[in-house]
């Protein structure tokens, strides 16, 4: 067997710290719902932890087309990501405009790391000329973009003009 290149384990280390980042994700939105004040956020995080299951689904079909099993490495990243998510569920006002907002400051660095690591895996797939996780990673890629428009969305229409009445 012919040894992996630097690259392709650059990109297999890649995926198992994504995979770790969006298992705990899994374990984080559901608080970060009930942290949040309007419906409107809670149900974007919501959908979005419908949505990161599946994502976490679709990562071990990637480790499968690569013929390799899922598993994790810790993602010091997302780690630090989560734990910013606390820590402003804990310094804001709970039932406050003021909490959305630092919910969404949270969810959003979450998302932009989220597209960057995944638009990377996708590129790299691409030059490794694995095209069926290419395809997978960019589905994600695709989620994760709408989801930041989204969170966007809900700022801009109401949650950031409230919180600055509080």
């Amino acid at each position: 067997m012919e040894t992996e290149s630097k690259l392709y384990q650059l990109f297999e280390d890649e995926l198992k710290d994504i995979y770790w980042a969006e298992t705990h994700l899994v374990k984080a939105l559901p608080k970060m719902a009930e942290a949040a004040t309007s419906e409107q956020l809670k149900k974007a995080f919501e959908k979005h932890l419908e949505v990161t299951q599946k994502q976490v689904s679709r990562l071990e079909e990637v480790f499968s087309v690569l013929g390799k099993k899922a598993s994790a490495k810790k993602c010091e990243a997302m780690s630090g990501l989560i734990e910013e998510a606390n820590t402003i569920i804990g310094d804001t006002e709970k039932d406050t405009m003021t909490r959305d907002c630092g919910l969404i400051f949270a969810a959003q660095k979450v998302e932009h790391y989220e597209i960057a690591t995944y638009g990377c895996l996708k590129a790299v797939a691409n030059i490794l000329g694995e095209k069926e996780a290419a395809e997978l990673l960019n589905q994600t890629l695709q989620e994760e973009k709408n989801t930041d428009v989204e969170l966007t969305v809900i700022a801009e229409s109401f949650v950031n003009q409230e919180a600055e009445k509080e």
